[in-house]
């Protein structure tokens, strides 16, 4: 007797978002948020490669309801017109990356914390560079804001958007734009 065997290709959807920081990917996953990230990014084939491992699941060019709604609130958070994001994400990392990313996640609008800060808070200042490697992994810019970590002295240090972005983000989000789509 003959098996006959179909193998099912798991996938997620995503779609492009041209924000006025920089060209994003948005994608979804089983009704999560996996991914609203940096196009231009440099570890983008690592991200991307993490994400549908971690999933099991290869990438369509195809929009939601969610990525339509994750559409909506961003471009509101560009507008300032939005402080806390409203959707539900699914972090695609270690388990020491989810701890980061919940972590940061505890970050106000507005406010920043050093690597250093982050490190005491997680319990082991030794582990000031695996944070920000975790930070650097981060698949979800924004909403986990990643964007708002600076160095110990205050400085911009390493952002996924570029430094020019992490500025724009941060002035935002302290009042200093009102719409930084009139801004571009």
């Amino acid at each position: 007797m003959l098996t006959l065997f179909v193998s099912l290709c798991m996938s997620y959807n995503y779609i492009h978002y041209e924000s006025p920081v920089g060209r994003m990917i948005l994608a979804s996953h089983e009704g999560e948020l996996v991914m609203t990230d940096w196009y231009y990014r440099k570890q983008r084939d690592l991200i991307d490669k993490r994400v549908s491992a971690f999933l099991n699941a290869d990438p369509i060019l195809q929009s939601d309801s969610l990525l339509m709604e994750t559409e909506r609130q961003l471009t509101a958070y560009f507008k300032g017109r939005l402080k806390i994001f409203d959707l539900p994400i699914k972090y695609c990392g270690s388990e020491f990356q989810q701890r980061v990313w919940i972590k940061l996640n505890e970050i106000p609008f507005g406010e920043l914390n050093t690597y250093k800060q982050l490190a005491l808070e997680l319990g082991s200042l030794k582990s000031i560079r695996a944070i920000a490697a975790a930070n650097g992994a981060n698949s979800l810019s924004l909403l986990v804001p990643c964007h708002r970590v600076v160095g110990s002295n205050g400085s911009l240090v390493g952002y996924a958007g570029g430094l020019e972005a992490k500025r724009k983000l941060l002035a935002l989000e302290r009042g200093g734009f009102g719409d930084l789509f009139g801004t571009v």
